[in-house]
């Protein structure tokens, strides 16, 4: 008997999974597979913390997958050599999964569907990551969008509440007892995947995150309950739990993005106005990254305006481990930073922060902090953090104007007011009051185990805009 199998990778779960549910509706034997093969998305291989969730969500798959009288099968090696090697050992005469659009990947998968069909296969992939293809979202001379506004405009006039497909009811199993069973292939154990870290620096993200669809879900019921009131102020203000903190679950499909705006509708949410509104358009944002990434594949290491190929960046390896280790004397920037290293996660308000920090009064490159937090983050995602730091440094679509560099201590005084943020990543500054909780240096309690500033913030943006003068 023919088979299917669903070759799963960043799409874990159950619900609104197209390439499951096609698999299911053939009524064959359906054999989800994980391929772990991490080379193959060089140079953006997943990071640390990114592999910390990948762990458990491929944990919390296999519990679902198993629930439903199915299961999940780990390999390792190429992903076309394994794919190729499970339909043999399977009989299966179709390869079905979800898209993904990393450049990387891109070219990885178009290799592989050409080379499944040649070997006789069914192959097809689907859409399960996004509200709308890349390539499907235009102006109207047919080019791809490099500014926010006009492009979600025209992702909402296209429609952003299709109805996301129900999870399978059943998932049917490969009969080892027919005559022309072969029951189920072997699988590697999740442990031998190797993807916990060796040193177990990650006691900090455990207690923080419950990875898996489950997961998921209870987050964004959470965040409806007791955030989206609000959500239009709440978000900026680091100090308080007003995110919806679904990112790492989007990145890892955990969830998708049709399933919130569903469960928004359903929950009787006016898309269109108020909080609700600032929610979606964060969704548009994610579509706006995937966007860019693929129709400009080359801005996850280079600028996209090329102005700044010629920019001229300071290297300094004290002043970026300084910003790497929440040092640098400014204390939201270094709560930031102390906050991703315990908890895979920052806080979006000081992303932006601590980025512009980095790019425009520490000068160095964006591409030090991108590759940072692609290691750090839990919800690392190359389009949105290639997006978002070109956003910052100036050089890509819709970017903040150059000359627009974040004053850390003005923000610090605006968005953590009475300093709980500071003080719950900075202990160092907690006996501080709250009016000199982000100049410490102007205070007789500022610790000394505290560093004064690395720089000084009104000399070094003087020296940023310099730089950019020289810019043709």
């Amino acid at each position: 008997m023919a088979a299917t199998l669903v070759w799963l990778r960043r799409d874990l779960r159950l619900a609104d999974q197209p390439a499951l549910y096609a698999a299911a509706q053939r009524g064959l034997p359906v054999i989800p597979v994980f391929v772990h093969a991490p080379e193959e998305e060089a140079p953006w291989q997943p990071g640390a913390a990114s592999n910390w969730w990948l762990h458990h969500s491929l944990s919390r798959m296999a519990e679902t997958l198993a629930q439903h009288g199915s299961r999940l099968i780990l390999r390792r090696g190429t992903s076309l050599g394994t794919l190729l090697d499970v339909a043999r050992e399977t009989g299966a005469d179709a390869v079905f999964w979800n898209r993904l659009y990393e450049p990387a990947v891109i070219r990885r998968d178009q290799e592989i569907k050409k080379n499944l069909r040649e070997a006789g296969l069914v192959a097809t992939s689907f859409n399960a990551a996004l509200l709308h293809e890349p390539w499907r979202i235009a102006t109207g001379s047919g080019d791809p969008y490099k500014v926010f506004s006009p492009f979600w405009k025209t992702c909402r006039k296209a429609g952003i509440d299709c109805a996301p497909c129900p999870a399978p009811s059943a998932l049917p199993a490969p009969d080892a007892g027919a005559r022309t069973g072969r029951g189920w292939p072997r699988s590697e154990a999740l442990d031998q995947l190797g993807l916990l870290p060796r040193v177990r620096w990650d006691q900090g993200l455990a207690g923080r995150w419950t990875p898996g669809e489950a997961g998921a879900l209870e987050r964004l019921r959470g965040f409806l309950e007791d955030s989206i009131h609000g959500y239009g102020k709440g978000r900026d203000l680091p100090g308080r739990d007003g995110t919806s903190r679904l990112s790492p679950h989007l990145h890892f499909g955990e969830i998708s993005p049709r399933q919130i705006i569903w469960i928004l509708r359903e929950a009787g949410l006016d898309l269109d106005s108020g909080d609700t509104e600032h929610f979606v358009r964060e969704l548009g944002w994610r579509e706006f990254g995937h966007h860019l990434i693929y129709h400009f594949p080359q801005t996850t290491e280079e600028p996209l305006n090329p102005r700044f190929l010629g920019f001229p960046w300071r290297e300094s390896e004290q002043d970026l481990r300084a910003w790497q280790q929440g040092r640098t004397g400014i204390p939201i920037a270094d709560a930031g930073m102390r906050e991703l290293w315990q908890t895979g996660w920052m806080h979006n308000r000081v992303r932006m922060i601590v980025a512009s920090l980095l790019t425009k009064n520490l000068r160095l490159h964006w591409l030090h902090g991108a590759r940072w937090f692609w290691d750090t983050l839990v919800d690392a995602d190359l389009a949105s953090n290639t997006l978002g730091w070109q956003w910052v440094a100036g050089s890509g679509a819709d970017a903040a104007p150059y000359f627009r560099i974040f004053n850390p201590v003005l923000q610090g005084q605006r968005f953590d007011t009475d300093g709980a943020y500071v003080r719950r990543y900075v202990p160092e500054l907690e006996t501080i009051p709250a009016a000199q909780i982000h100049t410490p240096w102007q205070s007789d309690r500022k610790s000394r185990d505290y560093p004064d500033p690395l720089i000084d913030l009104k000399t070094s943006r003087a020296a940023a805009l310099d730089a950019f003068a020289t810019l043709h």
